[in-house]
């Protein structure tokens, strides 16, 4: 079933939520596991409200840059744009060892990498839920999450778009009212080095607004990478296209 496709979130789950602030971040979060990326182990993070999952330095920055950054920040950019939860939306976060996350987490990595043995132990969980774009005049809203998660030895990222309804924040020159134009959203992993970087199609153009329909595990709005050492797999060789201003997959 569709509604599967984000992992539980919310208070329920004892999630933290980040504060109200625009371009603001949580605060440094330890983690009680190492998470190996791009062969770096990194014991701390920040969940960034501009859409960023990053390691060492927190991220204001609110329109994105394409990768590589020349300033080598490793950081995941699970949806890099100029969110406002000022203006709507909360951002989630959470650190578990929650058994039935894990075995579920576990279930969905063996199914899309079956040749690689991995039961996962340790996950961590950010949620981008309804949040708003600077200078919006409406209640459109993004919701996605990523989620990190590791045996100790494989590293794995999944991102799931659920629902993205703007691409562009107005500092961005996007329109206030539409939330589109301007610099686009941009996805995907950033080593912190300039050779190590990927990408996700469709970044930073307007046809980002079609990442629920992407994928490279088979499963729309899906994203799944090994990270530890970064592997690209299974990515499409269409970009999603934007006719006639309506979404459609060409």
């Amino acid at each position: 079933p569709t509604a599967s496709l984000l992992y539980p979130y919310g208070l329920a789950q004892r999630d933290r939520k980040n504060p109200k602030l625009d371009d603001g971040t949580s605060k440094k979060l330890a983690l009680a596991v190492p998470f190996t990326f791009y062969s770096k182990k990194y014991q701390a993070l920040y969940v960034n409200n501009n859409g960023v999952i990053s390691f060492d330095t927190p991220v204001n920055q609110y329109t994105p840059d394409p990768f590589p950054l020349a300033d080598g920040r490793p950081f995941v950019a699970p949806y890099w744009a100029d969110v406002d939860n000022v203006n709507g939306g909360d951002i989630f976060h959470r650190e578990t060892t929650d058994p039935m996350l894990l075995s579920r987490i576990t279930e969905d990595i063996n199914q899309y990498f079956p040749k690689i043995p991995f039961t996962a132990t340790w996950a961590f969980v950010a949620t981008w839920d309804h949040v708003a774009y600077y200078g919006s005049t409406t209640n459109k809203g993004n919701t996605f999450q990523a989620v990190l998660t590791t045996d100790t030895k494989t590293s794995f990222v999944i991102l799931n778009y659920w629902d993205i309804q703007w691409t562009t924040g107005a500092a961005s020159d996007g329109d206030a009212e539409t939330g589109l134009g301007g610099t686009p959203a941009h996805a995907g992993f950033n080593s912190g080095d300039d050779t190590n970087f990927y990408n996700i199609p469709g970044s930073q153009t307007e046809a980002i607004i079609n990442i629920t329909q992407t994928s490279n595990v088979n499963v729309p709005g899906r994203w799944v990478f090994q990270v530890d050492d970064f592997k690209v797999t299974g990515v499409p060789t269409e970009v999603p296209k934007v006719a006639d201003g309506k979404n459609c997959w060409l």
